[in-house]
């Protein structure tokens, strides 16, 4: 195969074999993120991932080679540790993206960070000892007011602890969005590290959304990433003396892209603050992004509209589900109706980490908590669960 023809990746998300356009697409999006901070990967990194995308090598072996690249490079340019380290903070990214593994805590995202930045940063997870400030061009050069270093374990600590005890139930789409946006905003306030907080948060919440049952579609924040910092800028930032208040709403369109596949614009120059001219456009064809897929909490099967009608806010076991969808063969069930509601991000178990738990029980993640409030809302409308814009 001519390696090549394939270098900007997108052409591979297209042609290639389902294994490969999901590499493919981690790889974008670990490329891309490195735009929040000025950077630009190298040529080598680009051709050293495509080995990796057709199972040449694996991604312990890209990192390998690109740490024996630099040290035994012959020629340095002036730009060789800026590209050096966005080379290797996009494979950690990849490697990072490429694992299921998450849990919701503070030390998951410390060690994000040490991952991502192991042999760039001498502080990698580390917590920064001192108080920052940055001046941002959307701002016209003020900046947001960061979490005091005093402070960030605990604050860091108790966000996430929130979250953890948030409850999702009976919420509607729109709900479940602007609480989403609220935690992703509270977590980037914080900015826990010296450098590199936009990457460490991105990586996070696709790893947290992931585990929420959504599919993160990883085109978004590769194309999108210096837009998602700016959000996340405009949704912190306050200046009473301008009677400026933060701003969510740019960081909602992002998310109402990712999550329910629309088509709104994101564009850098509409969150400048004091901008005047054209406003962003949110109709399903006034926009230059990618089409990024259909409504995350909308299902055509039948089968799982009606497991998820049953589980509701209940834990279950395998029995207790067939009785209540009164369901005779085990086998079928979890073949065509628990399984599939498994895979498709809807149900999970309640120890995923030892499936065959005795006392296993199955419940709704928050993409099932959002189908279930929208199918409840639509049978008490008199419309019923099977209608497919359920």
């Amino acid at each position: 195969m001519d390696n090549n023809r394939y270098i900007d990746f997108e052409a591979y998300e297209r042609v290639a074999e389902p294994h490969k356009r999901e590499k493919a697409s981690v790889w974008r999006t670990a490329i891309g993120l490195q735009d929040v901070d000025g950077l630009k990967v190298s040529d080598y990194l680009k051709q050293t991932a495509i080995k990796h995308i057709e199972g040449d090598i694996t991604i312990d072996e890209v990192r390998e080679q690109l740490r024996a690249y630099y040290i035994s490079k012959s020629t340095h340019d002036e730009d060789d540790a800026a590209k050096e380290e966005a080379d290797r903070v996009a494979a950690n990214i990849a490697k990072l993206l490429g694992e299921k593994s998450f849990s919701l805590t503070a030390l998951e995202m410390l060690n994000i960070h040490r991952h991502l930045f192991e042999g760039v940063f001498r502080h990698a997870g580390e917590v920064r000892p001192y108080d920052i400030s940055k001046k941002e061009w959307i701002l016209q050069g003020d900046t947001v007011i960061y979490g005091r270093a005093a402070d960030i374990h605990e604050a860091l600590k108790y966000d996430i602890q929130q979250e953890r005890d948030f409850n999702y139930s009976g919420l509607s789409y729109d709900q479940i969005i602007a609480h989403i946006v609220d935690f992703i905003s509270l977590l980037w306030q914080n900015h826990p590290f010296r450098e590199g907080n936009t990457r460490a948060t991105a990586v996070f919440i696709i790893k947290y959304l992931r585990s929420c049952g959504f599919k993160v579609n990883n085109d978004l924040f590769a194309n999108n990433s210096w837009y998602f910092r700016n959000a996340l800028v405009r949704a912190n930032y306050r200046n009473p003396s301008r009677n400026i208040e933060p701003d969510k709403s740019f960081l909602t369109l992002f998310f109402r892209n990712l999550i329910l596949g629309e088509q709104n614009e994101l564009k850098n120059r509409y969150m400048l603050i004091g901008y005047v001219g054209d406003t962003p456009t949110s109709t399903p064809t006034s926009t230059e992004q990618v089409q990024v897929g259909g409504n995350q909490f909308i299902t055509e099967k039948e089968n799982i509209k009606r497991l998820i009608v049953v589980v509701g806010e209940q834990k279950m076991s395998v029995k207790e589900m067939m009785a209540a969808t009164g369901l005779k063969d085990r086998k079928n069930f979890l073949e065509y109706t628990l399984n599939p509601a498994i895979n498709e991000g809807w149900v999970r178990m309640l120890y995923p980490d030892s499936p065959r738990h005795p006392r296993q029980k199955y419940l709704l993640t928050i993409k099932g908590k959002g189908l279930y409030s929208g199918l409840r809302e639509r049978e008490s409308k008199g419309t019923g669960i099977s209608d497919s814009q359920a």
